[in-house]
């Protein structure tokens, strides 16, 4: 499964972050080998639209389950609209071990 994690850095040992729109980078982990992707979010400076934008980017890489910390309403609408589920909520962790977390609850 490829889970997308909101990260302040482009590698697993990196902080995640709470924004979704506007983080700099997203960490696509495969969950079955724990390699992974780094996307650099082209939201990271917009105005305005920034959440569906990013819905968008990490739609167009089959993600299944994104984490982050908080999602916008529009945000969210967008995610549902590409079958991308959201758990919220993360945050002071590192990329892996919010995935690892995430695993653990499943």
């Amino acid at each position: 499964m490829k889970i997308a994690v909101t990260a302040k850095g482009g590698s697993l040992s990196a902080q995640t972050d709470e924004r979704f729109g506007r983080c700099k980078y997203f960490v696509i982990v495969d969950s079955d080998t724990m390699g992974f992707t780094i996307i650099e979010n082209p939201s990271f400076g917009a105005a305005s639209g920034a959440g569906p934008a990013a819905a968008r980017e990490i739609s167009k890489h089959s993600v299944e389950v994104l984490l982050t910390g908080n999602v916008g309403v529009n945000a969210q609408q967008a995610l549902d609209a590409v079958g991308v589920k959201v758990v919220t909520g993360i945050g002071g962790l590192t990329v892996k071990e919010a995935v690892e977390n995430y695993l653990k609850q499943q």
